[in-house]
């Protein structure tokens, strides 16, 4: 017991130190725990999530060929016009235009341009700027458990059916969305009145009181209204919302994919070789590559193609017509914010999930002892466990790549861990996210904070009533129709 106590202190000293450091830190210090375990243990290494990396390479491609192609541009575009247009209501309405960019692209990282423009909007108008912007930054990553093309949702579908819930992306979709809707109008609602008006604020009227300040403060003006959207860039976001609307069709009716032939153990089949000396362990259902029908062990299915192919295969089609009828440029996604920061989570996700994978696949059965009859008495508890880990590791990917292969394992059914989805976004609860720091910088006004103490931030508040709310919505919709 004291070895495993050391090395899960492993695991969370290489999250906690990569945490600090940030970007592509956060996978490659993961790497240096997987070697403590692997080679200074002598545990036997998990297995890296390649489908979900190849899931988040193929959208985030497709994503930064749009924002390469103006299509971006045009998206940030029309929310300014929305903003500017209700003032009154921004509290409300940032959250929703960023929560349905990420939705759309499947990264929280596309707000950084409409951001300055909140603050600069609020401002503007006299409204205190850190009720719009803290509840709009937590909007933004909240929209990942809502995305059809987020690794996140991609994961949980292909990890459920795997462990035999049955569940497709619109399915999934029908909980998410409605509930973390009711999460953010909530929150929104919270930080209405939050904090003094600007015209009772000290603080900012001291920092408004001389010329330079006030310059500052009011001075400059954000905007993407100035620039002139070329009609490549309108076509390459109906090309983006088309292949969505593909994904979609062919998650809710897999009867339109084309199927293959593939070989499965039938039940009672307890082993088979495959190939020349290589063994595998049996159990019913699951599929092997055995070439050949083995009498009693072995029969011969259909099976449709498999989803996360759909979406690489979609994304990849969709990135590479906006190349050529969009005049998108290629070097210019490269040097994009969403193509950059889509890469940064490929590491995260590839090496957090790993080294987690790796410490659990080696103690799943003293998992399973410690924490059976806590989760089986208490279901919701395991929401709990998705939010720690969440804080640790920033990545809702990650937490589920890593989380829920073990929620299974406890014998917690897929309705409840659908119903606790909403629980994998922790990550504000430390303010250290890369949205978060951004919002604050871009509040020109200062109310916007990160706090004196840490924890006393302006995303605090919005994060857990947002979480919480959906987290309970979510679960009751999965109860009823689940």
């Amino acid at each position: 017991m004291i070895i495993i106590i050391i090395q899960l202190l492993v695991v969370l000293l290489a999250l906690y130190v990569g945490s600090r450091y940030g970007s592509l830190a956060l996978g490659a210090i993961s790497g240096i725990g997987l070697a403590i375990l692997v080679f200074g243990f002598g545990l036997r290494p998990g297995s890296p999530p390649t489908d979900v990396i190849y899931i988040i390479i193929a959208a985030v491609t497709c994503a930064g060929i749009m924002q390469a192609s103006g299509g971006m541009d045009w998206l940030i575009q029309l929310a300014e016009k929305l903003l500017r247009k209700h003032p009154d209501n921004m509290t409300f309405l940032a959250p929703l235009c960023t929560f349905l960019l990420t939705v759309l692209v499947g990264t929280g990282h596309v707000v950084y341009t409409l951001m300055p423009i909140v603050c600069d909007i609020a401002l503007k108008k006299g409204i205190r700027p850190e009720r719009p912007c803290g509840v709009a930054s937590i909007a933004s990553q909240v929209g990942i458990t809502c995305s059809p093309i987020a690794a996140a949702v991609v994961a949980f579908v292909s990890i459920s059916n795997a462990n035999g819930f049955d569940i497709t992306i619109p399915q999934v979709l029908c909980v998410t969305i409605p509930s973390c809707l009711v999460g953010l109008i909530c929150a929104s609602a919270c930080s209405y009145k939050r904090g003094l008006d600007l015209d009772k604020d000290p603080a900012f009227q001291k920092r408004i009181s001389n010329p330079e300040g006030y310059k500052y403060v009011y001075g400059n003006t954000a905007t993407t209204l100035d620039k002139e959207i070329p009609p490549t860039a309108k076509r390459a976001v109906y090309i983006f919302l088309a292949a969505l609307v593909v994904i979609v069709i062919f998650a809710a009716f897999q009867n339109l994919l084309p199927t293959y032939s593939q070989v499965r153990a039938v039940k009672g089949a307890e082993d088979i070789t495959v190939g020349v000396g290589s063994a595998f362990q049996l159990s019913a259902d699951m599929l092997v590559k055995a070439k050949e029908v083995v009498p009693g062990m072995t029969e011969e299915i259909q099976k449709p193609l498999a989803m996360n192919l759909v979406i690489q295969i979609v994304m990849i089609t969709a990135a590479a017509l906006m190349i050529i009828f969009c005049k998108a440029s290629p070097k210019k996604a490269v040097a994009g914010a969403v193509w950059q920061s889509g890469m940064v989570a490929v590491v995260a996700i590839y090496g957090i999930a790993w080294l987690a994978d790796t410490f659990f696949s080696n103690y799943i059965e003293e998992m399973q002892v410690a924490l059976s009859d806590i989760v089986s008495q208490y279901k919701w508890s395991i929401a709990l466990v998705f939010f720690i880990v969440s804080v640790l590791i920033n990545s809702q990917g990650a937490v589920v790549v890593a989380m829920l292969p073990l929620a299974y394992s406890l014998g917690l059914p897929g309705p409840v861990l659908l119903g606790v989805l909403p629980s994998i976004y922790g990550y504000f609860f430390i303010p250290n996210y890369p949205s978060d720091i951004a919002t604050v910088n871009f509040d020109r006004s200062g109310t916007t904070v990160i706090g004196k103490y840490l924890l006393n931030h302006s995303f605090m508040m919005p994060g857990l009533v947002s979480v919480i709310t959906s987290t309970i919505v979510s679960y009751i919709i999965a109860s009823i129709f689940f």
